[in-house]
């Protein structure tokens, strides 16, 4: 048995090497971008071997030879918990609430990368940034090391976002391991979860593969000092009157047109509620065709319609970027963005520079979520033990839950918290000049209904909004918008055959 594994392991890695090689040929030196080989294996799972999957029939058959622990098999087999928690994350805010709200924290290094608990089991942070993709090609080619890993050097752990959790959590990809296996009663103890955020989290059979301390339920934040002066009131339930659904703000923004102001700051601002309304996924399991939804196309046509109108600041060009940050300061003419918690907290908070107060929140023209960082048990894992400990305290105690919504603002995924968060004026924000934001939050995450999601998401939501922010700045025609996405998007994704428009 022994002898036939060694022949079957020294096969798997010549496939895993012309794999990669072919992968990265093709994605890296055409492209010559790392951003552009993301998740190479992965978003070819469906053409190509599964390296995790074989990955994982190789160290079942290494167990079937005696194969010890230091060597790659799971050491929590027989019980034993391993010394190391590997956990890969993009930023700090999973360690943070780690922090804030598990019992068995003990200390954590100066500079952050090691967290030690009480019975001396290290966690140690892995953080890539998320920018250009690099954060996924790092877990990539962890995970394909996974089932020959040392246990020390095992993913424990990995968190992913809403816009690539698909490709993560597919039942192919065998990265995730199922809550259940893992001992959660999914059935019993998330229950009190947002619907959505557990549909997000499963494979397309429905097993739930992953957890969230967070619910992402977007509102419109808006300059109270502008609707007085355009409105002659700055109440939330009047203003939400004037942008209760797209007909009734765009007449809105006619009267902030005259008065000198810009409803929005950017074209990019309202992509995510259209965004979040498509009826079938980008991609079709088991498909390579990229069907891109009317929703898109009438967020192209609408956006086109509002600069040429002067609904929007021309000068702003997307997100993310200088000019963007600048139309959330005191001298900005932009009167609203659509944010959910970690937008108001983490982006428009630090881009203010007058006092608190004159930030207000109401309802949106529409639900809609944005964002979300899912957190997963890693196939392979030798502390399943800590793993699942981890994820009931941070994502799933309703208590703990509370305490990162005040401490940290965010709006934690706990329904009948949040329905008393938003009762409670200890969740008022000065920001917000002593507003309580979890008024407008909670019903508007009770209504949402998330997108059908792909494994392509990421890519096709970056690379739209790239190629026709050209033609909505009258650089390109719109034909050519569509052709600079097709040829982006095959690219990125080069097992994508072709794109389908909508007639």
């Amino acid at each position: 048995m022994c002898h036939e594994f060694d022949i079957f392991v020294k096969s798997l890695i010549y496939q895993k090497v012309i794999f990669r090689y072919n992968a990265f040929n093709k994605c890296g030196v055409i492209l010559g971008k790392t951003k552009k080989r993301e998740g190479g294996f992965f978003k070819m799972k469906k053409r190509a071997v599964s390296i995790l999957l074989i990955a994982a029939m190789a160290a079942s058959m290494a167990a079937g030879c005696g194969k010890s622990s230091g060597s790659g098999s799971n050491a929590a087999t027989d019980g034993e918990e391993g010394k190391v928690i590997n956990i890969y994350s993009w930023n700090d805010e999973f360690r943070e609430r780690v922090e804030a709200v598990y019992p068995e924290v003990k200390e954590t290094s100066s500079d952050g990368t090691v967290t030690t608990l009480n019975d001396g089991t290290e966690i140690h942070w892995i953080i890539n940034p998320n920018q250009d993709g690099v954060y996924q090609q790092k877990l990539d080619e962890a995970l394909m090391k996974q089932a020959d890993a040392a246990a020390d050097d095992k993913v424990d752990i990995f968190l992913s976002e809403t816009d690539y959790v698909n490709k993560y959590t597919d039942k192919d990809a065998d990265a995730a391991m199922s809550l259940k296996d893992l001992g959660i009663d999914t059935d019993k103890e998330l229950s009190d979860q947002y619907e959505f955020t557990k549909v997000t989290a499963s494979d397309t059979e429905g097993v739930q593969r992953g957890s969230t301390w967070q619910c992402c339920p977007g509102l419109l934040v808006y300059r109270r000092d502008i609707a007085k002066e355009v409105f002659g009131t700055d109440d939330p339930e009047e203003v939400g009157q004037k942008v209760k659904d797209w007909d009734t703000i765009k007449k809105t923004a006619g009267e902030l047109k005259e008065k000198g102001y810009f409803t929005f700051s950017s074209y990019a601002d309202t992509f995510r509620l259209y965004g979040n309304s498509i009826s079938e996924s980008w991609v079709s399991p088991g498909e390579t065709t990229i069907k891109v939804d009317q929703k898109i196309m009438d967020w192209v046509n609408d956006s086109k319609e509002w600069l040429d109108a002067g609904y929007l600041d021309k000068n702003v060009k997307g997100q993310w970027n200088d000019d963007w940050n600048k139309a959330m300061g005191s001298t900005s003419k932009v009167f609203a963005f659509l944010f959910p918690a970690w937008g108001i907290d983490f982006t428009l908070k630090p881009n203010w520079d007058g006092e608190d107060g004159v930030w207000g929140v109401t309802n949106p023209p529409q639900e809609y979520n944005w964002g979300g960082s899912y957190v997963h048990a890693c196939t392979g894992t030798d502390n399943p033990e800590h793993v699942k400990d981890i994820i009931l305290s941070v994502t799933v105690e309703k208590e703990n839950l509370l305490k990162i919504s005040r401490d940290y603002s965010d709006f934690t995924n706990t329904v009948s918290g949040m329905q008393e968060a938003a009762e409670d004026e200890a969740f008022a924000s000065e920001f917000l000049g002593g507003q309580n934001a979890f008024t407008y939050f909670a019903p508007v995450a009770e209504n949402i209904e998330i997108a059908p999601l792909s494994a392509y998401d990421q890519g096709c939501v970056e690379l739209i909004q790239n190629s026709f922010s050209d033609y909505l700045q009258g650089k390109i025609d719109f034909d050519k918008a569509k052709t600079n996405f097709e040829t982006a998007i095959i690219e990125r994704y080069p097992d994508i055959t072709e794109v389908q428009w909508p007639e």
